[in-house]
């Protein structure tokens, strides 16, 4: 009987920490999108509605690093006996946060940026970028939400972020491609800065990428 209870002692641990993993990446979510916002924005010439989005994706971010904390915590409580699916959970949530990290440097770049002149055609790949990563994160999300209830369908959700990582991958190639192009139009210092922006939209694709081999993982344990 004593056993038993420990065992759901564990479970409802394990339950709990998957609960704030999934509101991290909620919080997570949230960031992208407003990247994905202020970068439109900034194309389309609207500086202040860039900026309070860029101000309030910081607030966000923050938000991101409490619940990792908060998971750790969680985690932190239980013994042994799920250890190799708390360690799965915790490489998932340090790489929710490490997202949110690339996306706030995107965002700081784009901040940068806000009075620079753009060619029209890298705003427009670059809107591309941000619109894949809120698509690939949706996905990383809907993918984590399946995790206990539907497994299957989890890892189904991963490969689909997977998918939507290589097209950000070909639009950040074409792109740094077309830099040859334009760069006689954009000053250097604007160049440097614009490269950082995409390479960090890029590295956020990543990320959701590598999560997503861990709730494969974690999906089979269930």
């Amino acid at each position: 009987m004593e056993k038993k209870s420990y065992t759901w002692f564990e479970r409802r641990r394990k339950s709990k920490a998957l609960d704030l993993a999934q509101e991290q990446i909620i919080r997570a979510l949230d960031t992208v999108t407003l990247l994905h916002q202020a970068i439109k924005n900034i194309s389309e010439g609207k500086k202040k509605e860039a900026i309070q989005q860029i101000e309030n994706l910081f607030k966000a971010e923050e938000e991101v690093d409490r619940l990792r904390a908060d998971v750790f915590k969680e985690l932190s409580k239980g013994a042994a006996l799920f250890a190799d699916y708390r360690e799965d959970l915790l490489h998932l949530v340090k790489r929710l946060d490490t997202l949110a990290d690339h996306v706030k440097d995107a965002a700081r770049c784009t901040e940068m940026l806000a009075d620079a002149k753009i060619p029209k055609e890298l705003c427009e790949s670059t809107v591309r970028m941000t619109a894949g990563l809120v698509d690939c994160a949706h996905a990383l999300r809907d993918s984590i939400e399946k995790m206990s209830a539907s497994p299957n369908d989890a890892v189904t959700g991963a490969k689909k972020v997977d998918e939507i990582e290589h097209e950000i991958d070909d639009t950040y190639l074409k792109t740094k491609a077309s830099f040859i192009k334009y760069g006689d139009q954009m000053n250097c210092g604007a160049m440097v800065i614009f490269d950082d922006l995409i390479e960090f939209i890029e590295q956020a694709a990543d990320m959701c990428a590598d999560t997503a081999d861990y709730i494969v993982v974690l999906a089979s344990r269930e």
